[in-house]
């Protein structure tokens, strides 16, 4: 019965990440920010491709899969940035959804240092990603 509760109590959360990925990806915003982070990219030797699998693993594992399928449709699996993007998305958390499923359920309300504390630890996660992606 606790089950239960919890699922009908994690299940707006889960419900309005799912349309904001959406909306987001439908309007063009994710293009923009990708446009945004190519530059960056390009310093730390990131393919163009793999941007959005980095950026939709903050808010949706599955957006991310989504991405890293498309990348394995276009470039194929064992491409740099097919392989990238694998490595990325095993290697780290999506922060967002985490923290807002977890911490709705435990009834907190202020996050304090623990997003700042995710989110290095998805950067730092991701820049070994792409390092040990190159050799």
């Amino acid at each position: 019965m606790d089950g239960f509760k919890i699922v009908l109590e994690i299940a707006p959360t889960l419900i309005a990440l799912f349309f904001a990925i959406q909306i987001f990806r439908s309007s063009g915003a994710l293009d923009l920010i990708v446009r945004f982070l190519t530059p960056m990219g390009k310093l730390l030797k990131i393919p163009k491709e793999v941007l959005p699998v980095i950026f939709a693993k903050l808010f949706s594992s599955s957006a991310a899969t989504g991405f890293l399928l498309d990348i394995y449709k276009t470039s194929g699996p064992d491409s740099l940035a097919g392989f990238m993007s694998s490595v990325i998305l095993s290697s780290t958390e999506t922060c967002f959804y985490t923290l807002s499923v977890y911490y709705s359920v435990a009834g907190i309300e202020k996050i304090r240092y623990t997003l700042t504390g995710a989110l290095l630890a998805v950067f730092v996660g991701t820049f070994i990603s792409v390092f040990i992606s190159y050799f």
